[in-house]
């Protein structure tokens, strides 16, 4: 059987699909597009009709620089893995909600970026779905970007990570007003927030000001962009509390929307500026931006020479998500709402800044590697796990993991989960046995003749590590015991 995330993720997600094209009854590039960003049991209602012949002239048409994807292998495998059905019914309705006051039709904004940074470009994001945008950062100064700005680390063809030299909007801020206020005017019911930074006081004030004039929904402080050429803008500010206080301030006494500071992840502890920012009025918070970073790739140099620069994609996730707990679970700041950021790719990625707290998230990397058409998958995604768990508004969601949290301290450390393979999946090739060797507590033996991997009870730990080496899923978990009463599996 075909491993169906696995092929997927393979697939080069072309622009006008030739497998689309060859198909006469149904969308296979879509359905690949379902699997790959986690919304498999949506896939089938894209192939559902296709009969074989199609999926295999699909097949014959596809365009992949090493061999096919196996199209028709990969939807036989949603049968088999019982996600060839019609997804649940849902309430297109159910992913409302209100952030600062302002209702927005969904959770899934464009972060202030390179993904949105002319009229054209947010106005084809609004008419693909997404529910706001963040608005690339505007300023007063001349902004002289570098060649080439962007480099990744890849995991195959994806972005595992990505390092972004940009800095802010490189056009005339009375421009980049002009579009918000049309962009505003055309998409009433979207939410249309401007990022600003300015080098002191009257700037953002000014700025600010424009921001509310243009009809703006709110205004973002970017107190945490990485790479600024000039000392004392973006990330110099979000790591000075004092700093990000004096200019919350400011800007809250001079316009009446909603003001949301953007922290920083490169400080130690988040909830300084955070907290600064709180005690200084703000509306919301949105976070993080780039981490800083060096990428030592020739190929990303400027001239032979390298900087450091923000890093970004799902690398930083784990991070990100850190930081918006930190700041979630603060028992002071309780009268002020999050904005996620941090690696989101899929509506999975997306719920979990959601469950720590955040009303909206904001995507950029993922846009910038797959479009904009992402916005299908983490919609319907949402959706569809909400229609399973029964849960008719977005809000039940919000910082629903946050009590589930503890201090390392405070886990349970008198039982254990121990893995268990699953003989009909292994495949022999003894890759839990290397790690379990070489980096866990030599707790398996391998019989060479029979390839078969065995768990020594009296030796495993739980410590999982086989489970996630293992390339076939083969390796699951039992249910949980007390220690002492482990044995053979």
């Amino acid at each position: 059987m075909v491993h169906i995330k696995e092929e997927a993720t393979r697939c080069l997600l072309c622009e006008n699909a030739p497998c689309t094209k060859a198909c006469k009854t149904g969308d296979p590039a879509r359905a690949i597009r379902a699997i790959r960003f986690d919304n498999a049991k949506n896939a089938w209602r894209w192939i559902g009709d296709c009969s074989e012949a199609d999926l295999q002239r699909a097949e014959q048409a596809c365009i992949h620089y090493d061999r096919p994807i196996r199209i028709a292998s990969l939807m036989s495998g949603l049968t088999l893995t019982g996600q060839a059905h019609q997804p649940e019914a849902f309430n297109p309705s159910c992913l409302n909600i209100d952030f600062c006051g302002i209702p927005c039709e969904n959770p899934f904004f464009l972060a202030s970026s390179a993904v949105c940074t002319n009229y054209e470009m947010v106005a084809r994001a609004f008419d693909m779905g997404w529910g706001g945008v963040f608005y690339k950062t505007i300023c007063k100064q001349d902004i002289n970007e570098v060649s080439p700005r962007f480099d990744a680390v890849k995991d195959g063809t994806a972005f595992a990570g990505f390092r972004n030299m940009e800095q802010l909007s490189e056009n005339p801020y009375e421009e980049d007003f002009d579009i918000l206020r049309r962009l505003k005017q055309n998409y009433p019911s979207k939410v249309v927030v401007a990022s600003i930074m300015g080098q002191f006081e009257e700037e953002w004030i000014e700025l600010a000001k424009m921001a509310e004039e243009a009809g703006c929904d709110a205004v973002e402080l970017n107190f945490s962009c990485p790479q600024m050429r000039l000392a004392g803008m973006g990330s110099d500010v979000g790591q000075n509390a004092e700093m990000v206080a004096i200019y919350t301030i400011h800007v809250k006494r001079n316009v009446k929307i909603p003001v949301i500071p953007k922290m920083t992840p490169n400080i130690t502890q988040i909830n300084k500026p955070a907290m600064a920012a709180y005690f200084a009025g703000a509306d919301a918070i949105s976070a993080i931006n780039t981490i800083k970073s060096v990428t030592m790739s020739p190929d990303s140099a400027v001239s032979g020479k390298l900087t450091v620069s923000g890093y970004s994609g799902r690398a930083v996730k784990p991070v990100a998500l850190r930081y918006v707990y930190e700041m979630t679970s603060n028992t002071i700041m309780q009268n002020v709402q999050f904005s996620g950021i941090g690696g989101i790719e899929t509506w999975r990625d997306a719920l979990e800044f959601i469950q720590l707290g955040c009303r909206n998230v904001q995507v950029c990397t993922a846009v910038m590697e797959y479009g904009y058409r992402i916005i299908d998958d983490l919609v319907e995604g949402m959706q569809t796990y909400m229609a399973e768990r029964n849960i008719g508004h977005l809000e039940e969601l919000v910082g629903e993991q946050l009590p589930n949290f503890v201090l390392p301290s405070d886990l349970d450390r008198s039982t254990k989960v121990y893995p268990k393979i699953d003989r009909e999946r292994c495949i022999g090739c003894g890759r839990c046995y290397i790690s379990c060797q070489d980096g866990g507590h030599q707790a398996i033996v391998f019989d060479a003749e029979t390839r078969q991997p065995r768990i020594v009870g009296t030796k495993c730990v739980g410590c999982h590590l086989c489970r996630l080496v293992c390339p076939t899923q083969a390796i699951g978990k039992t249910k949980r015991v007390k220690i002492a009463d482990r044995g053979n599996q």
